[in-house]
């Protein structure tokens, strides 16, 4: 499949013309046309609608956008896998993560990434669940969560320990456990359908039964509710510098059992060659892990 024949329909895609694409990429309307019906002879599917002032994609040319958007990427990363490494990074990068670790620690990190590399774009999708990175077109899933058993490549960033959090105002009222035992007369902020906490025991792991009155679908709305005086929270050290420092939470030590400690994981979509955009953004992330 010639690149050139697919350049000229993801740019009259994003143009919304045909003169406009062959303006973008500096050749002759009438050349953008044979290119773009070469593409479709190609393919064996009518890709747009077109008029003499617009286009517009049909249900095949859909379909086929983000595929054609990934080949002109695939080639950039090839072409940026050969050049000084001196060379900036650039291209669309898309990474997903949940919204406490994107909002602590991605975000705090693109302006002087970006900065370096002024012709880099970064869409950020937010999300506390498990999407299709494969099926998004996702380059990049940053998870914080044991792995489910897939087709996708795992490459571990950093061990992510984690603590129980609580505010002083909270211990205050309703004391300070010191056992797993002593969870069950606490109110422990979970995700829904949580029923038990797991803690790293002196032989085995071993898992402690825990309730409360107010859970949430989100980490953030848990670390919300910890410093809301509402309960206990099984939290990651990153999540809570802030506060710790600040003397808004306490981290609270039982005697027989420590949390589970979990790991950061960068999950790509294929085995296939990591993009240069990749593995910069996981050295820089790693820098501040």
């Amino acid at each position: 499949m010639d690149l050139r024949y697919v350049a000229v329909f993801v740019e009259a895609a994003h143009a919304g013309s045909l003169a406009a694409a062959a303006r973008r990429l500096g050749i002759p309307p009438m050349v953008a046309s044979r290119r773009l019906a070469s593409l479709e002879t190609d393919v064996g599917a009518r890709l747009m609608h077109r008029t003499t002032v617009a286009s517009a994609l049909t249900p095949e040319g859909e379909e086929f956008l983000p595929f054609a958007q990934a080949m002109l990427e695939n080639e950039g990363d090839a072409r940026r896998a050969l050049a000084p490494s001196s060379a900036n990074i650039t291209g669309l990068l898309r990474v997903t993560a949940s919204a406490a670790f994107s909002r602590k620690m991605i975000v705090p990190a693109l302006p002087q990434m970006m900065q370096r590399n002024p012709a880099l774009r970064i869409e950020l999708t937010i999300s506390d669940t498990l999407l299709d990175i494969v099926g998004l077109g996702i380059d990049l899933a940053i998870r914080i969560a044991p792995l489910r058993d897939s087709n996708l490549i795992a490459r571990k960033l950093a061990d992510n320990p984690r603590a129980l959090y609580a505010t002083p105002a909270y211990l205050a009222h309703h004391g300070t456990p010191v056992s797993m035992a002593d969870l069950q007369e606490h109110q422990c902020l979970t995700f829904p359908q949580i029923t038990h906490w797991t803690f790293a025991g002196r032989d085995k792991p071993m898992r402690a039964r825990v309730s409360g009155a107010f859970t949430a679908s989100s980490m953030e709305g848990l670390h919300a509710a910890c410093l809301a005086d509402l309960g206990i929270a099984l939290l990651s050290p990153w999540d809570v510098r802030e506060e710790l420092a600040a003397g808004r939470l306490k981290r609270i030590e039982l005697n027989d059992g420590k949390p589970e400690p979990l790991a950061i994981w960068a999950v790509y979509p294929t085995t296939r060659l990591i993009p240069p955009k990749v593995r910069m953004f996981l050295t820089e992330l790693q820098k501040v892990l």
